[in-house]
């Protein structure tokens, strides 16, 4: 559905006072209303606000940034939020809805999880590193003192803990990805850039730009996998890895799904890592 239209209907149901009215639960809640685009950032938001945030996910678990429309329940979720946390590295939903998002609800106050983030390569996946991480917890906590500053220590407090869990991940992360045999992880969809620049290693796409890569790109892949010994290609869940087979086939290799817009952000790090120290210590 045209994401015009779908406002046009929301806008008309507003007027005819056909939306469902808040409830006794509605009411009585005194929580900050929080959307955020995809399901990691939830787990940022739930653990610096803690038990003074309800959370909402835009792009559902299961769903892609590159195409998904959001239902009139979420839009009506977001007229009813106080904050609204964004990726802001350019991911194709943003891109697409954030300017309609905010029509919405122009009250709500909006926070830039790049802010303070280079964008390498226009690549918008930077939770995947740790680091980032870090500011985007750092970005999230600044909003929600914006708006409940009476809660600051409370905050404060619940951001120190989560930051140390990052750095204890990161730690850990590099210790076990030390000593690689080689430093090339072959990968279907390029989202991994960030996470194989903090731990020193070289993610190898075989889409380019977000488009199929030509026969001939696929040909030399294969070459330099077999050169490499690389028996592994890392896909994601929510594509088709149609493509990744054919290519584990020809390299007498497997495909290992990994997940980078998985709702559990640090036992899902943790995961990858140890899927990619498989592929390079093999």
């Amino acid at each position: 559905m045209d994401g015009r239209i779908l406002l046009g209907v929301l806008v008309i149901t507003f007027s005819c006072g056909c939306l469902d009215l808040p409830g006794e639960d509605d009411m009585s809640d005194q929580r900050i209303g929080v959307v955020v685009s995809i399901p990691p950032m939830a787990e940022f938001v739930e653990r610096v606000g803690g038990d003074r945030v309800r959370v909402s996910v835009m792009v559902p678990p299961g769903a892609t940034p590159h195409t998904y429309e959001p239902e009139a329940s979420q839009l009506r979720e977001v007229g009813r939020a106080g904050m609204y946390v964004m990726v802001g590295s350019g991911i194709e939903f943003e891109t697409v809805w954030m300017s309609r998002i905010v029509d919405v609800n122009s009250e709500m106050l909006v926070v830039n999880c790049s802010d303070g983030i280079a964008v390498v390569g226009g690549d918008p996946h930077v939770w995947l590193s740790l680091g980032n991480a870090r500011v985007m917890v750092e970005n999230i906590y600044q909003g929600l003192v914006q708006i409940d500053p009476e809660s600051q220590e409370y905050y404060a407090r619940n951001k120190e803990e989560y930051q140390e869990k990052l750095e204890e991940m990161d730690a850990w992360i590099r210790a076990n990805l030390s000593g690689a045999e080689h430093k090339k992880i072959l990968v279907y969809h390029p989202a991994w850039a960030y996470f194989a620049r903090d731990y020193g290693l070289e993610q190898v796409a075989i889409e380019e730009e977000g488009k199929e890569a030509s026969p001939k790109r696929v040909s030399d892949l294969i070459s330099e996998a077999l050169a490499w010994n690389i028996t592994v290609i890392f896909a994601s869940p929510h594509t088709s890895t149609r493509g990744a087979e054919m290519v584990a086939r020809e390299i007498g290799g497997e495909v290992v799904l990994v997940d980078p817009l998985a709702e559990k952000y640090l036992e899902n790090m943790g995961n990858v890592a140890i899927a990619f120290r498989g592929s390079v210590r093999r």
